[in-house]
């Protein structure tokens, strides 16, 4: 199968292309050099595999909709003049995982975004999702058949092609309306601000370059002793070493709340691992001797040796008595406001935002401004209220 072309069904716009060949990605790129606006999707498999690696890319104009194939070609030289371009808008929704997958995959950054539940958000609607939007301004239903379907199979049904197509099929139609409720609410500023914040954060670095601790991701190690978060580390690493072997999502070995159990239980044996809540017996039998090595490693460990959860991120750590005043007030003028704008507290302005403002203590509109995460749409709607709550 190289490239072929599907009828849409009853109420849906233009056919769909699916495309696996050089040739193939030559003429499309051909076509959307001629299109001011695109609409933009990506499907993953990370659901599945060990790697959430690029599977397919949908790209619609307003007469029809290519789903292309980065596993079969490289798309790069053909997509990324496309994309890049700043004078040809993209619009995707929740674009912030699409747009990490399009940097790495294909090196390849969006210059000028527009993002249908960004849109959403900002006018207060509930349900924010695809599917809802489409719904509730289009009358358009969707189905979620293969939304966990494993997008790296090949070969791809003729269903799969038409679902994936649905992800952007729609999309300029919606953004049109959503963005028509924010130039009637005095709102289109926000969102061109939160499409840019959007589109230039996939460049930025994250954190300070350093890896995350495993553990920090299971809730249940919080809790834990030091040598229970250390026999838990190293059975995750045991873990991923399986799930790379495999080419499937980690989860799908076993899952985090297994391996906590595993840690509780401390079995000594394949039959008391494979007896484990949520343990799969066949991985038991099958790897289960390597497991219970780990297991017996870290027993062995002397204090000095086991490594503790980051305290940085435990719980229970007292915050400064008036830095935590000065926190719940803002939050108290951040709910207020987003009651009176109808608008999500987070999307108003998250928790983790307040928290920078109060350790900034910043003295005027500027100084708010540049506050980390900070827009400026965000200081001329809450701002004058902030500002005066820090005192």
């Amino acid at each position: 199968m190289q490239a072929r072309t599907t009828r849409p069904s009853a109420g849906r716009r233009g056919s769909t292309t699916y495309v696996q060949t050089l040739e193939g990605a030559r003429g499309v790129a051909q076509v959307l050099e001629g299109a001011s606006v695109l609409a933009l999707d990506c499907e993953a498999a990370g659901f599945h595999r060990y790697s959430d690696r690029l599977c397919l890319v949908q790209l619609s104009t307003p007469s029809g909709t290519f789903v292309l194939d980065p596993l079969a070609i490289d798309l790069t030289p053909h997509l990324k003049p496309v994309l890049e371009d700043p004078e040809r808008r993209i619009v995707m929704h929740g674009a912030a995982y699409d747009l990490r997958l399009l940097d790495r995959d294909l090196d390849t950054r969006i210059a000028n975004l527009a993002d249908t539940q960004v849109a959403a958000s900002l006018l207060g609607e509930t349900g924010v999702g695809l599917q809802a939007l489409l719904a509730r301004h289009l009358g358009v239903e969707v189905s979620k058949r293969f939304q966990r379907a494993d997008w790296a199979q090949r070969p791809l049904s003729r269903q799969m092609i038409d679902y994936a197509a649905g992800d952007t099929r729609h999309l300029h139609r919606l953004i049109a309306v959503l963005e028509k409720g924010l130039r009637e609410r005095g709102r289109m500023h926000w969102a061109e601000e939160e499409y840019r914040w959007l589109a230039t954060s996939v460049t930025e670095a994250d954190g300070d370059g350093t890896e995350q601790d495993p553990v920090t991701r299971i809730k249940a190690a919080r809790r834990m002793d030091d040598r229970a978060v250390t026999a838990l580390r190293e059975l995750v690493a045991w873990r991923d070493g399986i799930a790379r072997a495999l080419d499937r999502a980690p989860f799908r070995v076993v899952g985090d709340a297994a391996l906590v159990e595993v840690v509780a239980a401390r079995p000594r044996t394949v039959a008391g691992l494979a007896a484990v809540k949520g343990f799969s017996p066949r991985l038991a039998h099958r790897r289960g001797r390597s497991l219970l090595d780990v297991l017996e490693r870290v027993e062995r460990l002397p204090a000095s040796a086991l490594s503790p959860y980051p305290r940085r991120a435990r719980r229970g750590e007292r915050p400064d008595p008036e830095e935590e005043a000065a926190f719940e007030r803002l939050k108290r003028v951040r709910n207020r406001v987003g009651e009176r704008l109808g608008l999500d507290r987070g999307r108003l302005m998250p928790n983790h935002v307040l928290r920078a403002i109060v350790a900034a203590m910043p003295g005027s509109r500027d100084d708010l401004a540049a506050v980390g995460e900070v827009r400026r749409w965000q200081v001329e709607v809450i701002g004058d209220e902030l500002l005066a709550a820090l005192g």
